[in-house]
């Protein structure tokens, strides 16, 4: 029997779960959609934009449809949020300083100056930050770009840059600012764990999803993320303090830095001139994650919480409009206060309501069922989880303190998926009896339960069809009433790859700019999490690089371990090939790009051994798998 793989309509507990949301939210609350709206200047008149070959990265338009009314397969408050966050355009937010919005998942800044503009945080790819600078000079003129400024180290604050500024004009002096720690963060998280994010983030994103009613409408954060190049110019001036003043162009900017919170390196910059904040991403229209779904480090809500009441302290009573670099600004000196206030709220009362819960005794998962968050906040559209959640940031935060395990002896040793599945489905008598049961379930609305049970029948048994069936439409109908836009992406991406196959990773954030951003540490690092471990065991190999100008550098595979070592020590002592040639080439050869036998054949690459040995070490690499599966085994 063929696999049906229609999306379905909206079931009856869900339509009525959505209807519920509809009443009890305040709705008639618009300011928020007055000031998505303030400022606009126009937009793009082409609404497709392109990158050099041609091909579509990014569709101004293809949320049109959210100018309907909601209908019952999303959740309202989700649907309202989707709406304001794809109002795209350019956008006046004070005198001198503009946004590019709905141009990517994140949001371009445009600072004026004496001569030209500052950016701040250029999209994720190169078309779409083109295509903002264009709309901005269209409407003010043929500015030159006299400054860059990168706020944290996540891709979408960077990795545009290469269409809107070149590596001759930073040459020629255009400053590049970017927080202490940048460069080593942005690039190890996008090559260390980067297949792993990518393949997850297909999911946390549902770009493979059709955009509509039944499919993806937003992340909650923002849209979605552009598919186009994406680059990295590293930055020429760091910032190291709180405090630090830098002026370009005549645009004097006081920095605070906020190591932990929502990146690893992050900063929020002051405009004292202008009375104006920019919050970076530490303080936007949603709760936001401390564990993003697609796989990050755990984020520190406690330290968040500190530097939202330090910017408040700092910068409160010198400003008169807050914005950031996802949503829309707030104005007014008491808003701007109470803005950040609530948001500090939200990230002190999950931090410090799981750490008294955990000292009770509760699980993570007892937590997050248990977490309910003050009415005052629940009544700012700003602090609800359309991007992080309260359940899955709760977890998080028992994660940082207490790890995976709960302490219950029980969950020590258990069987992996499959193997525990198997079990599962014998226990509760075949995966027939299963799914009889678990379609009562469904009839009766307890998805939830739903998923978890038909799950063992699918990693029992991929190739169950009943299952795979029932599965999907119980994951679309969960994410048919999410409120969180990742969660609803999830659900969905899940019912979609159950349907039709996997759509392995639409996006790719390892891009050459981040592996030419990558130290020679940093390198061997991440060939070091690629060896076989198991196949390895018996190896024993040292390479010995020595660079033109640089430190001698010393491969080693032992024991399943490759270990690199600057200098000749004992660690270092008896390689079996001694390679001097350019650091480039060392890179080369590292990344795949040339050949051991190629590397003999270069003037000016001097060998002294065996070269075959370093063939036979670089063979010990495993290559990462984009498209491993999720929902199924």
């Amino acid at each position: 029997m063929p696999r049906n793989t229609d999306t379905k309509p909206a079931e009856r507990a869900v339509a009525q779960a959505n209807e519920a949301v509809r009443q009890n939210y305040p709705f008639g609350d618009t300011q928020d959609l007055q000031d998505a709206r303030r400022g606009f200047m126009g937009t793009a008149e082409d609404h497709v934009i392109r990158d050099g070959e041609g091909s579509a990265v990014w569709d101004l338009e293809a949320y049109g449809f959210l100018g309907q009314e909601c209908p019952d397969t999303a959740n309202p408050s989700l649907w309202r949020q989707s709406r304001l966050c794809s109002d795209h355009g350019l956008f006046e937010v004070t005198d001198g300083i503009y946004q590019i919005r709905g141009f990517d998942l994140s949001n371009m800044t445009i600072v004026e100056g004496e001569r030209g503009v500052l950016i701040i945080d250029p999209l994720v790819c190169a078309a779409t930050a083109a295509a903002g600078l264009a709309l901005y000079r269209s409407h003010r003129g043929e500015r030159p770009v006299t400054g860059m400024l990168y706020t944290h180290s996540h891709v979408d604050h960077f990795g545009g840059v290469r269409g809107v500024l070149t590596d001759e004009e930073v040459a020629g002096g255009v400053p590049v600012f970017a927080p202490h720690g940048f460069v080593e963060h942005a690039v190890s998280e996008n090559v260390y764990a980067g297949t792993a994010m990518g393949r997850r983030a297909a999911y946390m994103y549902g770009a493979a999803l059709p955009k509509g009613p039944r499919g993806q409408i937003g992340a909650g954060l923002g849209q979605t993320v552009s598919t186009g190049e994406v680059g990295l110019i590293p930055p020429t001036v760091d910032i190291t303090r709180t405090g630090q003043t830098e002026t370009v162009d005549g645009i004097r900017m006081v920095f605070q830095l906020t190591p932990g919170t929502e990146a690893p390196a992050e900063l929020n910059i002051h405009f004292p001139d202008r009375s104006a904040l920019c919050m970076a991403e530490n303080a936007t229209h949603n709760l936001h994650n401390l564990l993003t779904l697609r796989g990050a480090e755990v984020r520190d809500p406690h330290v968040w919480s500190r530097y939202l009441t330090e910017a408040i302290d700092l910068f409160g009573d010198s400003s008169d409009l807050a914005f950031a670099s996802h949503h829309w600004p707030v104005w007014g000196r008491e808003r701007v206060v109470t803005f950040l206030s609530e948001q500090r709220d939200l990230y002190g009362y999950l931090h410090d309501q799981v750490v008294r819960m955990l000292n009770l005794g509760l699980t993570s998962a007892e937590i997050a069922e248990e977490m309910v968050m003050p009415p005052a906040l629940e009544r700012a559209w700003h602090t609800h989880g359309y991007y992080g959640s309260v359940s899955h940031n709760s977890k998080a935060v028992y994660q940082r303190y207490l790890g995976w395990f709960d302490g219950n002896p029980a969950h020590l040793w258990q069987h992996p998926p499959t193997e525990a599945a198997r079990r599962y489905v014998d226990f509760m008598g075949g995966a027939d009896e299963v799914l009889r049961r678990a379609r009562e379930s469904f009839g009766e609305g307890d998805l939830r339960w739903v998923v978890e049970v038909v799950n063992h029948v699918l990693f029992a048994d991929p190739d169950n069809e009943q299952a795979r069936e029932l599965q999907a439409d119980a994951l679309e109908q969960l994410g048919y009433g999410s409120e969180n836009g990742t969660w609803r992406n999830f659900y969905l991406m899940g019912a979609l790859e159950l349907r039709h196959g996997s759509v392995g990773t639409p996006t790719n954030t390892v891009a050459p700019d981040l592996l030419a951003a990558l130290t020679l540490d940093q390198l061997c690092d991440a060939l070091a999490i690629r060896v076989d471990g198991p196949r390895s065991w018996d190896a024993d190999i040292a390479v010995r690089w020595k660079p033109v100008g640089g430190d001698v550098l010393t491969l080693r595979l032992r024991n399943g371990v490759l270990t690199h070592v600057k200098g000749t020590g004992p660690s270092a002592a008896g390689p079996d090939v001694e390679i001097s040639l350019t650091e480039a080439e060392v890179r080369a050869v590292l990344l795949g790009v040339v050949s051991p036998a190629d590397l003999a054949a270069r003037p000016g690459v001097e060998i002294t051994g065996d070269i075959g040995r370093l063939t036979e070490l670089l063979g010990h690499l495993s290559d990462p798998d984009p498209d491993f599966a999720i929902v199924t085994p």
